[in-house]
């Protein structure tokens, strides 16, 4: 029987404890804020669902003190290579090569009921969270002072709690969503598929492509991809008048897997028919509640992006809500979160559409034409193109002006330190933060003072030696020039970086930054 006493006052409710959700509650615990987190399962579910994760997400493991602890359960993503309709190479992606930019590999392979218990156990253990199990929101309400969710455990018992904000991350059949009325629109992808996943042995493994691969087949389109260890998983679309449930069985899923394998070279970990949809919330937002994850959006998995971009959604919102209960934000800027992550989900959905759309192709005329215009584009020789530079920047929102650079993710370089090299945030922490590479001598004094008021200054300075960790202002060199490469190509010396580490606006001189802050003060008073 829960604990949980009824009337109990929050400041955050999260409706749901899968990836988004127990990130969500991790970083809302981290900062002290009074969190109730509640799933209507007891238990992780034991096989896994997403399977890639990319190095943005493994950054905030690492705001969390979890990436090493999560690292056991993921690798390297192996490159991906896509051959056409007559068995040709048209299109190749893989990572970029070291020294990683936000450091960490860019594109993983993970094992998810692992690090699910992993994010769990780490919230359990935090003083300002209550994590409730067994617990289904059974009404929603809310007012201009608070929300009140009514929540049913698996023993009927009825419990009604009060939060100042809930986050919905309860999956594609949210209920929150439904309760205070947001709907989806249907952004235009309809494809179903079978997904199997198999523990391969040895004598399957010696069978199997070195490489994940996408066979852009017009007689049936399908994904293998390499997972930890010997996780494989395919992904196989349905063909007009097979029957999902039938396909969904193990005999169905090795009728198709056998032009790979048989039973003999492994074994069915999880079988499922999905039909791949491409979805995204109208509103984000609907007064006290906000809704992430699968609740807000879906898209096909083609880039293996669903699970990063819950995650993505709770990051943004997070530090949003916890400047607005801190005084120091308000409707527009808890506004902005559905703003920027509206958007930025569209821009994917329509890039991953578009790969779609490229392995989909049933036609094997236009699957011809396709390899030919891809392999022409090449010039004839196909070229590996980074993962990462799929993934679009914010385009509106809380950031200044449309420079080059603005929008983007920050790089987090290794910094030369008195104990050894460290990562950036580890030292800089990950509030707002001013990073430039002139040295913090040669800024004006009132500079320096606005800049610390802002948060923390980060000075990439040739040959200094941070020593010094949790301070208002980190002086150090960085081991491998990440950084400079960034303030070359953008043309900048100097970059505001917001907590969800996305670059709000850069400068190129210091006057330039004088100006940027006071855009910074003014945006943010508003907000």
């Amino acid at each position: 029987m829960s604990g949980l006493q009824d009337n109990v006052q929050f400041d955050v409710a999260i409706v749901g404890f899968g990836p988004s959700g127990a990130v969500a509650a991790a970083l809302l615990g981290q900062a002290g804020v009074r969190t109730l987190v509640v799933d209507r399962s007891r238990a992780v579910y034991d096989r896994p669902r997403a399977i890639a994760l990319d190095h943005e997400i493994m950054r905030v493991f690492q705001q969390l003190g979890l990436d090493e602890e999560i690292s056991r359960y993921c690798e390297p993503f192996t490159p991906s290579e896509y051959y056409g309709a007559d068995g040709q190479l048209i299109k190749r992606l893989a990572t970029v090569a070291p020294p990683y930019p936000l450091g960490h590999t860019p594109s993983m392979v993970f094992t998810q009921p692992e690090v699910e218990r992993v994010l769990r156990a780490h919230v359990a253990a935090l003083p300002s969270v209550t994590v409730e199990l067994g617990q289904r929101l059974a009404a929603l309400r809310q007012d201009a002072d608070q929300a009140s969710l009514q929540l049913m455990d698996d023993e009927g018992l009825q419990r009604t709690v009060h939060a100042s904000y809930v986050i919905g991350c309860d999956g594609a059949s949210s209920t929150v969503r439904d309760a205070v009325g947001i709907t989806l629109e249907d952004l235009e992808f309809d494809e179903p598929w079978l997904v199997v996943d198999v523990q391969i042995n040895e004598h399957g493994l010696a069978k199997l492509p070195k490489t994940s691969v996408q066979y852009c087949e017009p007689a049936r389109p399908c994904t293998y991809v390499i997972g930890p260890g010997m996780h494989r998983r395919w992904e196989i679309s349905l063909l007009p008048g097979e029957d999902p449930a039938y396909m969904a069985s193990e005999e169905g899923a090795w009728s198709v897997l056998r032009r790979w394998i048989t039973p003999e070279d492994g074994a069915l970990w999880r079988q499922a028919s999905y039909r791949f949809h491409a979805l995204v919330a109208r509103e984000w937002r609907n007064g006290r509640v906000f809704i992430a994850g699968d609740a807000a959006h879906q898209q096909p998995p083609f880039l293996g992006q669903g699970m990063c971009q819950g995650v993505r959604d709770v990051v943004n919102l997070v530090w949003k809500l916890r400047s607005t209960l801190e005084g120091k934000g308000g409707n527009a800027l808890l506004d902005s979160y559905g703003v920027e992550r509206g958007a930025h989900v569209r821009s994917l959905t329509s890039r991953i559409k578009e790969i779609g759309r490229v392995i989909c192709e049933r036609d094997p005329q236009r699957a011809r034409e396709r390899d030919a215009a891809l392999i022409a584009a090449a010039g004839g020789e196909i070229r590996t193109v980074a993962r990462q530079d799929i993934i679009p920047p914010l385009e509106r929102g809380l950031l200044a002006g449309e420079g080059s650079g603005v929008g983007t993710l920050f790089p987090q370089p290794r910094l030369q330190h008195a104990h050894g090299a460290q990562l950036m945030d580890k030292l800089a922490g990950c509030g707002w933060r001013v990073v430039t590479n002139l040295p913090v001598w040669s800024l004006p004094p009132a500079l320096s003072t606005r800049v610390e008021a802002l948060g923390t200054l980060v000075s990439v300075a040739p040959g200094a030696v941070a020593v010094d960790v949790g301070h208002a202002v980190v002086g150090a060199a960085e081991c491998d020039g990440v950084l400079a490469a960034w303030f070359a190509r953008h043309q900048c010396c100097a970059a505001i970086v917001r907590p969800d580490h996305y670059v709000y606006g850069v400068a190129a001189t210091g006057e330039a930054l004088a100006v940027l802050l006071d855009e910074w003060e003014a945006g943010t008073a508003t907000v």
